[in-house]
C-alpha cells in the first residue's frame, strides 16, 4: 500500500508528506490503523504528520516520528538519517523555516527532542535550536533554505581591538602600569614613543603605545 513504483525514495518521501498533511485527522488515524502494509518511508511520513496535528494512532503503534531510526548499514536507514540544516534562535525565526519546509513537504524535528512542530519544541531558542531533516530531502532542504530570511541571529562577537588590550609590563607582565610620558615625533627620527613604569616590579620602558596580545 502507499508503495509508489518508479519513484526515487526522496520523491517517494515528499510525495507522501505532502499526501498526509492534505488528508483529514480522521483519514490519518484511519490509516494508521493499517500501517504494517505501508513501506518504511511511508510510515515514517505518518508518523510524522500525525505526530506534528498532535493526533493518537488508534490501533497500530506507529514509528516514532520524534526520534531519529536507528543506527544500520541499510542505504534505507542512510537516506532517513538525520541531518542539521541550520539552528533557529527564536519562535518566529523557527515559524518562518516552518512554514518554508512544509511548502517544501520536507519533515523535520527541532531540538533534541526532536519536535516535529515549532509548538512543541521544549528547549530554548535563545540559546538556539537546531533543525535537523532526514539525509534524503536534504536538497530540497537546503533549496527551501534560499528564502529563510532569519531577523533573530546572534552576532558575532567582534575581535578585541588590539588598542582595548592592556598594557602590562614587558618584565613582569603585571598591567599595573603608569603612564609617564609621551616622546613626541621629530623629523628625521624613529614615530613618538611612550615612557611606562611598572608600579610593581619598577621597570621602565619605551615603546609605541600599542599593546600586544600576550
Amino acid at each position: 500500500m502507499n508503495t509508489m513504483e518508479g519513484l526515487d525514495p526522496a520523491a517517494e518521501m515528499l510525495q507522501l508528506s505532502e499526501r498526509y498533511r492534505q488528508m483529514s485527522d480522521g483519514e490519518l488515524l484511519v490509516l494508521s490503523g493499517q500501517s504494517s502494509e505501508l513501506t518504511d518511508i511511508a510510515q515514517h511520513c505518518l508518523a510524522s504528520e500525525i505526530s506534528r496535528r498532535g493526533l493518537k494512532s488508534q490501533t497500530e503503534e506507529l514509528p516514532a516520528a520524534t526520534a531519529p531510526p536507528p543506527p544500520s548499514d541499510s542505504p534505507d536507514d542512510e537516506d532517513r538519517a538525520l541531518v542539521e540544516i541550520c539552528t533557529v534562535w527564536s519562535l518566529s525565526d523557527a515559524l518562518q523555516l516552518q512554514t518554508l519546509l512544509d511548502r517544501a513537504g520536507i519533515p523535520f524535528f527541532m531540538g533534541p527532542e526532536k519536535a516535529t512542530g515549532v509548538d512543541t519544541v521544549t528547549s530554548n531558542f535563545a540559546d538556539g535550536v537546531s533543525v535537523q531533516v532526514m539525509h534524503i530531502g536534504l536538497p530540497w532542504a537546503r533549496q527551501a533554505l534560499t528564502n529563510y530570511m532569519p531577523v533573530n541571529e546572534p552576532e558575532a562577537k567582534p575581535e578585541r581591538e588590539v588598542d582595548e588590550l592592556p598594557v602590562r609590563c614587558p618584565k613582569c607582565h603585571s598591567t599595573e602600569v603608569i603612564f609617564e610620558r609621551l616622546i613626541a615625533e621629530q623629523k628625521g627620527s624613529s614615530p613618538q614613543q611612550y615612557e611606562w613604569t611598572c608600579d610593581s616590579c619598577g621597570h621602565h620602558w619605551k615603546d609605541d603605545g600599542i599593546a600586544k596580545e600576550e
